[in-house]
């Protein structure tokens, strides 16, 4: 059976909506007076254990600190929990789901 006949598997990625704390990092690109920040991010993955090691490896390449993430689950799963989902942020899921990406959607520094 050649590849072109194989029907091709639904993808088991889903898009999950995490919250970051990063801390200073030389050359993070943070706002001088910042303490560190929290990023908004959507990353795709099989499960949300995935979506975090895949969005933390990629904060730490782009040289920040990756310090907390708290996951907040699926579209489904917001949604269940009554969270009000905008367009805009559906349509960074759906990106983030077409291209097994991980989308920082918000960027919210801190300060002392």
């Amino acid at each position: 059976m050649s590849d072109e006949t194989k029907p091709k598997k639904p993808s088991r990625q889903q898009v999950y909506t995490l919250l970051v704390q990063i801390g200073r990092k030389s050359g993070d690109g943070l706002p001088d007076k910042a303490t560190g920040a929290a990023l908004m991010c959507f990353a795709s993955g099989i499960d949300e254990a995935e979506a975090v090691r895949e969005t933390v490896a990629i904060l730490k390449q782009a040289e920040t600190a990756p310090l907390d993430v708290t996951g907040y689950g699926t579209l489904a799963e917001r949604e269940e929990e009554g969270h009000k989902i905008d367009d805009e942020e559906r349509e960074l899921m759906q990106r983030a789901l077409d291209e097994n990406s991980v989308i920082i959607a918000q960027m919210t520094p801190f300060y002392d």
